[in-house]
């Protein structure tokens, strides 16, 4: 049997209270197995974001369970999570997120800096090497171009090492050529290293690049679609927009 790295068992997220209670998540199962790279679409509003941040221990389900590699997150007390995150987990975004006054071997070594690890040099120049940056280490963010920010942006999420990379909309500041070359960086991340990516995008382009597709609806799976075309994916979404409420 296929091993997952992430599970999540009847995840349901509520905010808010009396009239002005929301259902973001409602009773969401799902399964990441380990090695994939999973995309999460939706029209706005489905509960894309949520579902990434619950998987990820940044938010917490009103009810139901996320499982990592046999850890229960909802058990943990923020502690536990944040050591968690730190070690087992990277983040990428749609903003870059870099310090200004950092140089990219700098921004890098950040997590590690601050889970009270002191970074190798070599350790560091091989992740910017990774992420085809090896020629960029002194460069603060000013003078890099949008791509090589992300980039940099992928090998501080990858510097501890991580089990899962998640992604929210982590080309969505990108032209569509550097956004083609960080979705294969993405790619290679699956298939080389083993490792499990989750993204949430709303390009079916970039969805294409995944193993599967997970669709959302107002908190709930709505079908998913397995080593799909653009075009494919593009026309459910039409059509999950187009649907009644």
């Amino acid at each position: 049997m296929t091993e997952n790295a992430i599970q999540l068992r009847s995840v349901t997220r509520r905010y808010g209270a009396g009239a002005t209670l929301a259902t973001a998540l409602d009773q969401v199962s799902l399964a990441f197995p380990k090695g994939t790279f999973t995309a999460v679409m939706g029209p706005s509003g489905s509960g894309k974001s949520t579902l990434l941040q619950c998987a990820a221990g940044l938010d917490r389900p009103t009810s139901g369970s996320v499982v990592m590699g046999g850890t229960e997150l909802t058990a943990l007390n923020e502690t536990g999570l944040t050591r968690l995150r730190r070690g087992r987990i990277g983040f990428v975004f749609q903003a870059f997120n870099l310090l200004p006054a950092l140089t990219a071997e700098q921004n890098v070594a950040l997590p590690l800096r601050l889970g009270g690890h002191r970074p190798k040099k070599a350790q560091l120049r091989d992740v910017l090497q990774q992420v085809g940056l090896g020629d960029r280490a002194h460069h603060r963010p000013s003078q890099l171009s949008g791509g090589q920010q992300q980039r940099v942006a992928l090998a501080r999420a990858l510097i501890t090492r991580p089990e899962v990379l998640f992604g929210d909309e982590p080309t969505g500041a990108l032209d569509s050529r550097t956004g083609r070359d960080v979705l294969a960086l993405l790619r290679t991340m699956a298939d080389r290293d083993g490792r499990t990516v989750i993204m949430v995008t709303h390009d079916p382009l970039a969805a294409s690049y995944a193993d599967r597709v997970v669709f959302l609806v107002d908190g709930r799976v709505h079908g998913e679609l397995t080593g799909a075309r653009a075009e494919d994916i593009a026309a459910r979404m039409t059509g999950l927009e187009a649907a009644p409420c």
